[in-house]
């Protein structure tokens, strides 16, 4: 059982919170400092006490109304100038007479859901409460409510920290009643929802899916694997996990499947939705916001799990630990996930002339000295394409994955590798990438490479630069040791070591 706060022991404290909660306004940020204060009628005391401006005076000098008041406040607190200079402002126009300034800078800015025009009727009552009550008497109110104001946010972390123990607890017991399933769940489904914000964030903007759509390798597999094989999709309800723009779930549709649900948490489903009933499918596709870890299909099973999760080194971002947590709630026996089988190929490089370029010119800079700078250079896996003629060995498969029956610790691994060099020449780098098949009942198999021998993907190679190159011969087998695993501080990203001859070094791809 996950451990939760003790309500006996903060009862009375939380009485008090929540009463104060209720009573007292919402607090607000001051618009010059980090001061945060205890409500509307407090900010604007401050703000005139402290940063020698009166709202009120600027919203009558200005005559704003509703949208003027609101894109100043936006301004003020995006631009984060100096109070002293807008009481000069001239009249005319104004430095937040641009649209751009009715976007909110704060979500739920208490300012902003103020009457500009109750603010002015306000201000005889405001300055009769500075009139009537000391300095010293206001200060000790004003660090009283800011007192309140912690311990309720204490509060509310604390319930928030309860509800998402009690989450975990839920679905752990849901996984574990599922025979042959495992109850383990991925790091990256204990990461709760502000935590994961900035990886969702990074695919709300649309040139990501705009290079992704225009990736023929990738979109057009997809796309052929579903048209080719329709018997595959005839009558069935499929779930697209992390559907973006909604393209794979409009290929399902179009091949047959008789209902398709499509997930994805970040801001790019709106348009997705604006999409499917562009192209009236709406009967068929119900597309829903949401972590797949949080939300609830309306479905209980499903038949076909679709998802484009692949990252660069194949496992970068994790998010195949989200569809196998799609897979052990909701496949079907007899179901299968696409694409169903993947590997991870290594090949030896010698390109000295990108070595140069990346590491060796740290040993001069305009005539300085910074070969220190390597030790955090070298570390850092290169996602870039690379050149076939500078491959030196054949390449060698180091892990194969079958989605339909891999569990989460197999996404993490130790594999012996063996790199047969084709020339003499030096090694600057290994190079990895990977190999996806659409095979499992299908009559029509579809596969792609994002190999450099192919057509580029958006995908490109991951290249582990050496800090120092290693001779190689013909003929030779060149052994080492390759481990993969999560980053514990950041569980979508990635660390790779090698074990090369007496070398040894660690990769991250974050």
């Amino acid at each position: 059982m996950p451990e939760l706060s003790d309500p006996d022991e903060e009862e009375e404290d939380d009485e008090e919170q929540w009463q104060w909660m209720e009573e007292e306004n919402q607090p607000v940020t001051c618009l010059f400092c980090d001061r945060l204060l205890s409500s509307v009628s407090a900010t604007l005391q401050h703000c005139t006490a402290e940063h020698q401006l009166n709202l009120i005076d600027l919203i009558r000098k200005h005559n704003l109304d509703d949208y003027g008041y609101i894109k100043m406040i936006n301004f003020i607190r995006s631009t984060n100038c100096d109070a002293s200079g807008l009481m000069g402002l001239p009249d005319g126009s104004l430095p937040w007479d641009s649209e751009a300034f009715l976007r909110p800078v704060l979500q739920d800015d208490p300012l902003l859901q103020t009457d500009p025009e109750e603010l002015c009727g306000q201000e005889g009552s405001l300055h009769q409460s500075s009139r009537s009550e000391s300095h010293d008497a206001l200060l000790q109110r004003t660090q009283a409510a800011e007192e309140r104001a912690q311990r309720s946010e204490e509060a509310l972390a604390r319930a928030m920290e309860d509800l998402h123990k009690l989450k975990l607890l839920a679905q752990g017991l849901v996984l574990n009643a599922e025979p042959g399933r495992s109850g383990n769940l991925s790091a990256v489904a204990e990461l709760r929802e502000d935590e994961d914000e900035a990886y969702f964030d990074s695919y709300g903007h649309y040139g990501i899916h705009e290079e992704m759509l225009k990736d023929k390798v990738r979109t057009e597999s997809y796309r052929d694997f579903m048209y080719r094989n329709p018997e595959v999709f005839r009558d069935k309800v499929v779930l697209d996990v992390g559907c973006g723009t909604g393209i794979l779930s409009m290929f399902a549709a179009k091949a047959g499947a008789k209902k398709v649900i499509a997930v994805d948490q970040s801001e790019i489903i709106y348009q997705a939705m604006d999409i499917v009933r562009s192209n009236q499918l709406e009967d068929k596709i119900t597309l829903i916001k949401g972590r797949i870890e949080d939300i609830n299909l309306p479905v209980e099973k499903v038949d076909i799990i679709i998802s484009e999760w692949m990252g660069y080194f194949l496992l970068f971002e994790s998010m195949l630990d989200s569809v196998l947590y799609a897979r052990d709630l909701y496949l079907a026996d007899g179901g299968s996930v696409y694409p169903d089988l993947c590997n991870i190929s290594l090949a030896a490089a010698g390109d000295m002339q990108r070595h140069q370029e990346r590491i060796a010119f740290w040993d001069n800079v305009y005539g300085f000295n910074m070969a220190c700078m390597k030790k955090a250079v070298v570390p850092e896996a290169v996602v870039e394409v690379v050149k076939a003629e500078t491959l030196i060995s054949e390449p060698t498969v180091i892990q194969t994955i079958d989605c339909n029956r891999v569990c989460l610790s197999e996404l993490e691994f130790v594999s012996d590798f063996c790199l047969k060099i084709k020339d003499t020449t030096d090694c600057t780098a290994i190079v990895g990438y990977f190999d996806i098949f659409f095979d499992k009942g299908c009559g029509n198999k579809v596969m792609f490479s994002t190999g450099p021998q192919v057509m580029k993907t958006h995908w490109k190679q991951t290249v582990f630069l050496l800090e120092k190159p290693l001779s190689v011969q013909a003929g030779e087998e060149l052994q080492g040791k390759i481990t993969v695993r999560k980053n514990k501080k950041d569980p979508r990203s990635l660390l790779v070591t090698f074990d090369l001859r007496d070398r040894k070094q660690t990769y991250s791809l974050q």
